[in-house]
């Protein structure tokens, strides 16, 4: 069924208003719109439709000159939705890519999306997407077929072009057709969506739609919005997290010619149309703060993660552990422990409102618009419908930005002054208040038997969460028990922890593999062999053999200083299996990285460049939180302030690096932003084992800590 609502929200660059249908058509010239319900079609998997939002709408238009834009709610930050998304449209719809136009984010445009993280996108957003295109393909045949007075079954179609297929002659375009459509059609039955055997665009690989704007400079960010009248904003922030503002003298700021101190719902802040002057400005403020004592520090956290552990949950639980031990060969203990990670994205938190005739409208480098629509209207206790959050490109986000402060800030004192404000977070303000990847502690007791087999598996981890704390492996007795489910545990941690790329799941993974390694090492078996003999997951075992193929790794020669590592891993519904070779340079402690291979198994690759790309950025990146990002703090006041102090991969560190994508075009289609960066601490960590015999148990690996391990 097509419904028809009863009014829809759009907009073109001069008009921000809320258009009847018959408005929306006139115009924007006619046109088909499709607007599509996800719990219509059975062709989705019952867990999609339970787990995605009941009010979410795939919205499709397409217009009288035949071009297609797709409405949807999801944004774009780097990693390549905005590509995929149209192929899958193209696809079904049978139109030229190039026809299709994302217009993702924008709340009055937009149907409403809970957010874009966890590399749900194509899982959960994909198929409904392909539904609704899918759908408007039978209408459109149905349409022409009246049209030509020819049957649906006698036509086909090309890029939007309907056609007999035994009379070429007779054709009609999704143009002529959709041209002054008012639109009430339906279906009988569920749309087909196509077999993989038919596809033209899925499978195919694309430049990224916003290449060109990003290269040139052209694409625009929160930051690069100029309003008129506009004014930047610096807020007085405090040196701790634990801090209390005791006393403050703002007189020497307001002598300043132009500056507007605002002072008011817990904001003090510094307004100028110079960003230079108001950050002179806000340096003249003198505050004074209560900072109570603490001996909580980055040495300390563990312990104190443990002490402050809440009752455990059960993730999984098997068999009998007392008779794993019995059966016992090898008995080994592990406690690993991992600190805090920052996101630290290339465009800091950044954000521009305007409120005008009683809305507000914000410009903002968000994960979640619609998330933050709502937080903006509880603030400002106006309604929801008083506030737009409009699209703009993100740069980097990795979690981190499905936290808003900057808008609510930027909204709060838009509304405070009357002008338009923008609030772009400086670098050390973006440490600060970054929601870190939780600092997570994870112990594991676990055996081998004579035969080389797992005998048992007690698995503890505490404030990861559970995301990649499976085992992966063959194990008769275990257990599985998450201290704290989530990472978020806002009355444990001195500061804001939050999702960070495939959150719980590095830390879950870099233990497992570890501990698999070390396991193999106390059987006298090869970490390969070791895992084939223990895994009977048939993906995993592909993926697996597929990596020792491309890598070579039976084939590998032992060399002094250089180490060869694996790890498995799963996410977002993928598996992947990486292999690296490595040197450890032992008088510095030094690891240098040479070659890593990675092979993944998603399912069905909607576009594999894009998929590529995504697999080596998660290689480059987990050799960051592996090798050297680390915050250092005491308290609440965070020592980093910039990259001088937080180490991220340098070009001079990144390795070889070769993706093998399984082509599994039958298979749905899963998660790509994530599932390569969860197994390189593992991968790593063995590596450095295999060139020097040092056993790392905690991230990141510095050359300190490598230097320590091996004394």
């Amino acid at each position: 069924m097509i419904r028809a609502k009863n009014d829809i929200q759009i907009e073109d660059r001069h008009i921000s208003s809320r258009l009847s249908r018959r408005s929306f058509l006139k115009r924007f010239g006619g046109g088909l719109v499709i607007a599509v319900a996800i719990s219509d079609y059975a062709v989705l998997d019952a867990a999609i439709q339970q787990q995605m939002p009941s009010d979410l709408n795939a919205y499709l238009r397409i217009a009288e000159d035949g071009s297609v834009s797709c409405f949807t709610g999801k944004i774009e930050m780097g990693q390549g939705i905005n590509t995929s998304l149209a192929q899958m449209l193209a696809e079904e719809l049978d139109v030229a890519l190039e026809k299709v136009t994302m217009v993702m984010g924008d709340t009055d445009l937009c149907p409403y999306d809970r957010g874009t993280w966890g590399s749900l996108t194509t899982r959960f957003f994909g198929p409904p997407l392909r539904a609704a295109a899918a759908e408007a393909r039978a209408v459109l045949l149905q349409m022409a077929s009246e049209e030509l007075s020819v049957g649906v079954d006698q036509l086909t179609v090309e890029d939007g072009l309907v056609y007999n297929k035994t009379n070429r002659k007779k054709q009609v375009s999704y143009a002529d057709l959709t041209k002054g459509q008012k639109i009430v059609k339906s279906l009988k039955g569920e749309p087909k969506l196509k077999d993989p055997s038919e596809f033209k665009v899925i499978g195919k690989s694309f430049t990224r739609q916003d290449a060109r704007l990003k290269v040139t400079g052209a694409a625009i960010y929160a930051g690069d919005i100029r309003r008129p009248g506009m004014v930047y904003a610096r807020i007085l922030r405090p040196p701790s997290h634990a801090a209390t503002l005791t006393s403050v003298d703002t007189g020497k700021a307001e002598e300043m010619a132009g500056v507007e101190l605002i002072n008011q719902d817990g904001l003090i802040a510094v307004l100028h149309e110079s960003p230079f002057i108001a950050d002179m400005a806000v340096g003249k403020i003198r505050a004074n703060y209560d900072i109570p004592p603490t001996d909580l520090d980055d040495k300390t956290i563990f312990k104190y993660l443990k002490d402050k552990a809440p009752k455990p949950e059960t993730v999984e639980n098997g068999g009998n552990l007392d008779e794993g031990k019995k059966a016992s060969e090898h008995i080994i203990s592990t406690e690993f422990h991992d600190g805090y990670v920052a996101h630290a994205p290339m465009e800091t938190h950044s954000a521009t409102a305007e409120y005008v005739n009683g809305k507000m409208e914000v410009w903002a480098s968000t994960q979640n618009p619609f998330g933050l629509k709502s937080e903006i209207a509880r603030k400002l206790a106006i309604s929801e419908d008083k506030v737009r959050v409009r699209q703009v490109f993100i740069g980097g986000g990795f979690g981190g930005k499905s936290s808003n402060g900057q808008a609510v800030e930027a909204a709060q004192l838009a509304k405070i002054s009357g002008k338009p404000v923008q609030v772009v977070w400086t670098r050390k303000e973006e440490f600060f208040y970054d929601s870190f990847r939780p600092a997570a502690v994870v112990a594991i007791d676990s055996g081998v038997d004579k035969d080389g087999r797992i005998s048992y598996w007690d698995y503890g981890v505490y404030f990861a969460g559970q995301r990649g704390s499976e085992h992966l492996y063959d194990i008769p007795n275990h257990r599985t028990l998450a201290y704290n489910s989530s990472w978020r545990a806002p009355k444990v941690h001195p500061f804001a922890t939050g999702a960070w790329r495939a959150p719980g799941n590095n830390t879950n993974s870099f233990a497992r593999e570890s501990q698999i390694d070390i396991m193999a090492h106390s059987a006298g078996m090869d970490p390969y062999d070791f895992r084939m003999k223990n895994l009977t997951d048939k993906r995993m075992i592909r993926v697996l053999k597929k990596a020792e193929e491309a890598f070579g790794w039976k084939k590998r020669k032992k060399k002094a200083g250089i180490g060869y590592g694996l790890a498995c891993g799963k996410d977002a519904g993928a598996y992947v299996a990486e292999m690296c070779e490595l040197e450890v340079d032992k008088s510095t402690g030094k690891v240098r990285v040479n070659r890593v291979l990675v092979a993944q198994d998603m399912g069905l690759v909607i576009n594999p460049q894009g998929a590529t790309i995504q697999a080596e950025g998660c290689i480059i990146m987990g050799l960051g939180y592996s090798l050297s990002e680390d915050i250092q703090f005491k308290g609440g006041e965070v020592f980093n302030k910039n990259f001088n102090d937080y180490h991220l991969p340098r070009f001079s560190w990144i390795p070889e690096i070769e993706t093998v994508l399984l082509d599994l075009p039958d298979e749905p289609a899963q998660g790509g932003g994530e599932p390569a960066i969860v197994a390189v601490g593992g991968l790593l960590a063995n590596g450095i084992f295999d060139a020097c015999g040092a056993r790392l148990t905690q991230m990141p690996m510095t050359p300190e800590r490598v230097l320590e391990a091996i004394s």
